[in-house]
């Protein structure tokens, strides 16, 4: 009894980095960058992931992709998208590409079965592993998350209130889902809080339908607007998932389990805002990612780059924030090193682990770029487009943009101009040159398929966007 006693006693004892932490990661669906307290708004409130900031560190310049699915494939996968070939939802059939210049790559809908994933590669460490909430990967029995390296997983579909789940589960039906998630995610944790486990808390909120409980409603209601922040539905959503946040920070304090985990907080694309500041006219911003341009489905900042937060303690320093290019591939190889967990063979991981970055914010990485490459369409409405095909590199301060439709080339100092309003390429001809280059290499060393020249291209006459193929524009955008 006195060994197993000094044996806890010497494991408590030891720093923070050296010990097998618990990780959580918590992952918002259409969270904008400001669209938390911390990250900038007036309007939202944000308790709990203030808090979550305030004691740890932010990642002021961390991005996903433009929408939902690619960048679960991604965090799932330590892959960009050319080697999951998941660039976007659905298949290209989504949106009335026939008017255009160029035919969209071919896109997955599912993740590769031969990738593994970073649960299965944590679960081989010795981790119990947990998902519930949104998987979009995936739903047959070959790729749900129970066949994916978690050990328990419910993947949760539908509306906030009366969703469906699978594998079926009975609950009350006035219930919220983000309720219902945190419920599952409350009791995993109690249950399995004497060894190491990673739990992923993908929430629905704040994606559409927008709706959210009364008393939330209420709160906001007769709050005056601020900027583009202004609607108490939108802001109830918010909250709720600032509470999910609250209730599980809470349970690691009663559990005594905070100062062992590494908690996580991101969200997976830009808010579904900016476009009317981008003259698209989509049915109306449902919050704004001003100073960032545009928003959700676009390649510039306002669509890829997200709040993210993560809190080690002992590793971490309180209050802290670091301003290091990072993106989605990182998180594989990021919790595989937290979990001391050895990497898949004969997968190439396309991320650097951050793990230096979150024990000194003024740390820098190995790499020398990060890239993002869509080869393809997303609609926005009567013949307007979110996205046009395009690839990028962001490189320090610098991001080059090339669109693939006419080879124009947009270059920004996300330094001095972080809504991306001037175009430095011909100014700068030399950084210009330099980066497309880097780009160029990027995109044959990973065999980056291109979209192809559309032989069959329709006269230019305007096509309502979102209405080919027998999916409607609202299908379309509840399926991002």
């Amino acid at each position: 009894m006195k060994h197993l006693l000094c044996l806890l006693l010497l494991a408590t004892a030891l720093p923070a980095a050296d010990r097998t932490p618990h990780i959580i990661f918590i992952l918002a669906d259409d969270l904008g960058y400001t669209d938390v307290a911390c990250f900038g708004s007036k309007y939202y409130e944000t308790p709990n992931i203030d808090k979550l900031a305030s004691q740890g560190m932010k990642l002021t310049r961390h991005h996903h992709c433009q929408n939902c699915q690619p960048t679960r494939a991604a965090l799932m996968s330590g892959q960009y998208a050319p080697r999951t070939g998941v660039y976007t939802v659905g298949g290209i059939g989504r949106f009335e590409w026939e008017s255009r210049p160029l035919r969209p790559v071919e896109n997955v809908t599912q993740l590769p079965l031969e990738k593994i994933t970073i649960a299965q590669t944590l679960k081989k460490a010795g981790y119990a592993t947990a998902m519930f909430g949104k998987w979009h990967l995936g739903e047959d029995e070959t790729h749900h998350p129970a066949a994916r390296g978690f050990d328990e997983a419910i993947v949760s579909m539908g509306k906030h209130f009366n969703f469906k789940t699978q594998p079926k589960i009975e609950h009350p039906k006035d219930e919220y889902l983000a309720d219902f998630l945190t419920d599952k995610a409350v009791d995993f944790i109690q249950r399995h809080k004497d060894a190491p486990f990673f739990l992923y808390l993908p929430h629905f909120g704040v994606h559409s339908p927008h709706e959210a409980k009364e008393n939330l409603i209420a709160r906001f209601k007769d709050k005056a607007p601020v900027g583009g922040h202004h609607d108490p539905v939108y802001a109830a959503m918010i909250a709720s998932v600032d509470e999910s946040v609250g209730r599980v920070m809470s349970t690691l304090e009663e559990l005594k389990l905070a100062d062992n985990t590494v908690l996580i907080f991101t969200s997976d694309n830009g808010g579904v805002g900016g476009y009317a500041r981008e003259g698209i006219k989509r049915g109306g911003d449902i919050t704004d990612n001003a100073p960032l341009r545009s928003g959700k489905g676009s390649l510039y900042e306002g669509g890829t780059r997200v709040p993210f937060i993560v809190r080690w303690p002992g590793v971490t320093t309180p209050g802290s924030s670091s301003d290091v290019p990072t993106i989605h591939v990182d998180l594989y190889p990021t919790l595989a090193e937290i979990a001391k967990a050895p990497l898949p063979e004969n997968q190439p991981l396309d991320g650097e682990s951050l793990v230096p970055v979150f024990r000194s914010a003024s740390a820098s990485l190995k790499r020398d770029a990060i890239y993002q490459h869509f080869p393809g369409y997303l609609g926005a409405g009567e013949n307007t487009w979110r996205t046009t095909p395009v690839g990028l590199i962001e490189q320090g301060d610098w991001k080059l943009m090339e669109f693939f439709e006419d080879g124009r080339l947009e270059l920004y100092n996300l330094k001095d101009d972080i809504g991306e309003q001037k175009n430095l390429a011909a100014e700068q001809p030399e950084k210009t040159k330099e980066l497309h280059a880097k780009m160029l290499a990027w995109r044959e060393a990973i065999k980056a398929p291109m979209p192809a020249k559309n032989e069959a291209q329709t006269t230019p006459a305007p096509k309502k966007q979102g209405k080919g193929k027998g999916k409607g524009k609202k299908k379309q955008e509840k399926a991002e």
